[in-house]
């Protein structure tokens, strides 16, 4: 089973993009272990509007990256040779074929709605937020419409000299009490 690592930029505050939508508050002094990750990695998924970001520069942005999942119900194909567009209709079933697949990392590269999704799913297994040392004030949250909690548990932290500090997270493992209630009704049965 293939790892889907969220893995992006994100402001104090918890924000992916400033008010107008801009990232120009994002370091690029350094490469902050993208180059290391990225060799780990040979699939994408990300929303339509994300991609559209970078339409057209698929092989610059992803360089080594052999498929591009663009999740959109109103992008119909794309220019791009690597690229699929898998609509609503589909998610569930090709993303779950996607992860259990062969192949390395998938980078989960956004947008809000996709990560909300795939939370919901649970099909992140890591999370990797360079947090940057940044108060936007507004913007589009990282973390949007989430109804449920959601526990992590930090598996390592990395800081460098320009403040950004990266935070690397796995969900924390939900307990199904049902097998519990299950042995405890045939316990009961057994003993009465």
């Amino acid at each position: 089973m293939r790892k889907v690592i969220l893995n992006l930029a994100v402001s104090l505050d918890g924000y992916i993009e400033g008010p107008e939508g801009e990232y120009d508050w994002c370091f690029t002094d350094q490469d902050y272990g993208l180059s290391s990750f990225a060799a780990q990695t040979d699939a994408v998924f990300v929303g339509r509007k994300s991609y559209e970001l970078f339409a057209g520069k698929e092989d610059e942005y992803f360089p080594g990256i052999k498929k591009i999942y663009v999740f959109s119900d109103t992008m119909k194909a794309a220019a791009h040779p690597n690229v699929e567009v898998i609509g609503s209709v589909d998610i569930d079933t090709k993303v779950q074929s996607v992860i259990n697949g062969e192949g390395d990392n998938i980078w989960l590269y956004g947008g809000a709605k996709v990560v909300k999704y795939f939370l919901d799913k649970r099909w992140i297994s890591e999370m990797q937020l360079s947090v940057h040392p940044v108060i936007l004030g507004s913007g589009k949250p990282l973390f949007e419409g989430l109804k449920n909690r959601v526990e992590l548990l930090l598996k390592d932290s990395i800081t460098y000299s320009s403040g950004l500090i990266q935070l690397i997270y796995v969900l924390k493992p939900l307990f199904d009490t049902n097998a519990l209630d299950v042995q405890l009704d045939e316990l009961d049965e057994r003993m009465f």
